[in-house]
């Protein structure tokens, strides 16, 4: 009983604010979003040396592939692009946060109380596709490009595109590790069940395969296979955590 008067509490709540007033706190949580990315990025400036020779070039020396500086100011362009780049990991926590204030009013207070977990289980869930990306799919992907071809022709690779190479690869494997929050999201909407992904299960193997074949940077099967086999396995999971979605909103 005191669930169902929550539940209306809340509803009501939500919808005494107007929609300019939505469009206020979405421009505020936007605002707020970039300060976090803007104060994030400012840090890594400070630390720019450390990220880029000890952290982003490291796949690339350990494989023995030649970086050169093709354009002028190029580098300086680069310490741009790798601080904001940084500062979008490293303020994840803070946006995912603000996402979770705006759509709040709009939460039963049985789900506010689980806000914390699941925002560290969404920057934990990025952390790791990106950790998967940078100790595993990279090094090999590197590997392969780096020792394919013509031994009469030496592989050397411009900084800019090695570094969009690995930047684009880290991002793209920590948002495609977000797919259980996704499924778990769906579900709450009421726009995904256990049953309909068990159903199309088919044809979620043929779209993993090709989400795979475009994240990584090398057309060798080993390599996309290496990011389609935990694609798998968090499909499995996805479902999982649909089946744990439905019952606690059967619950409330």
């Amino acid at each position: 009983m005191s669930d169902s008067l929550n539940k209306v509490e809340n509803e009501a709540e939500f919808k005494e604010m107007t929609f300019l007033e939505h469009l206020e706190e979405l421009r505020w949580t936007i605002i707020k979003s970039l300060i976090g990315i803007v104060v994030a990025a400012i840090i890594s400036w400070i630390f720019i040396e450390v990220i880029i020779n000890d952290i982003l070039l490291y796949p690339a020396i350990r494989v023995g592939v030649k970086l050169q500086n093709l354009k002028p100011f190029g580098q300086l362009f680069l310490y741009f692009q790798v601080a904001l780049f940084s500062g979008l990991i490293l303020s994840l926590p803070w946006v995912i946060y603000q996402i979770w204030k705006f759509i709040e009013p709009a939460l039963h207070k049985h789900e506010k109380r689980y806000v914390s977990l699941i925002i560290i289980f969404t920057s934990l869930s990025f952390l790791l596709g990106a950790a998967f990306a940078y100790f595993i799919l990279l090094p090999y992907s590197l590997n392969f490009a780096f020792t394919f071809g013509s031994t009469e022709i030496e592989n050397k690779f411009a900084i800019d595109e090695y570094l969009s190479i690995v930047i684009s690869l880290i991002i793209l494997s920590g948002i495609v590790f977000e797919l259980p929050m996704l499924s778990f999201f769906l579900t709450k909407l009421g726009l995904l069940t256990p049953h309909i992904m068990r159903r199309y299960w088919r044809y979620a193997i043929v779209i993993i395969l090709i989400i795979a074949a475009i994240i990584t940077p090398t057309v060798d099967p080993v390599s996309q296979s290496l990011l389609a086999i935990p694609l798998f396995l968090l499909y499995e999971i996805s479902i999982w955590v649909s089946k744990i979605s439905m019952r606690k909103k059967s619950e409330g």
